[in-house]
């Protein structure tokens, strides 16, 4: 079971503008500041963070794995398409728009930070 993930950025300040805006959607907000990073738990849950932004422990420049994808329920087709739209408005890379994938019930969005962080969100409109 996953605790927590978190992405690495250069720039803490301009990541949590983004993150701010782009997790919103999916009931997340910010609940923990430090001068080094940052947590996001769900608006119901405030002490369970689940996401964080951080300056790396190492003090070395963030790097993106390849590969490495972050995904992240969405509660309705309308949260998910309004991650999408608010991260390519707050400068956020399109990756994939938001729609169903390979024939199933199943709606992604993909988007990259401005560190190259990987963030899907998903939803399944069978549920």
């Amino acid at each position: 079971m996953i605790g927590y993930v978190m992405v690495g950025t250069s720039d803490l300040k301009r990541s949590v503008d983004f993150y701010d805006a782009i997790l919103a959607p999916l009931g997340l907000a910010k609940s923990e500041v430090q001068d080094d990073y940052v947590g996001y738990a769900p608006i119901s849950m405030p002490d369970e963070i689940e996401f964080y932004v951080t300056k790396p422990f190492n003090q070395e420049p963030p790097s993106a794995g390849n590969g490495t994808m972050i995904a992240l329920g969405a509660s309705s087709l309308e949260a998910l398409k309004k991650f999408h739209s608010t991260a390519l408005e707050k400068g956020g890379t399109d990756e994939g728009a938001p729609g169903p994938r390979d024939g199933t019930a199943i709606h992604y969005a993909y988007v990259r930070d401005y560190d190259g962080n990987k963030i899907c969100a998903f939803f399944d409109m069978a549920s």
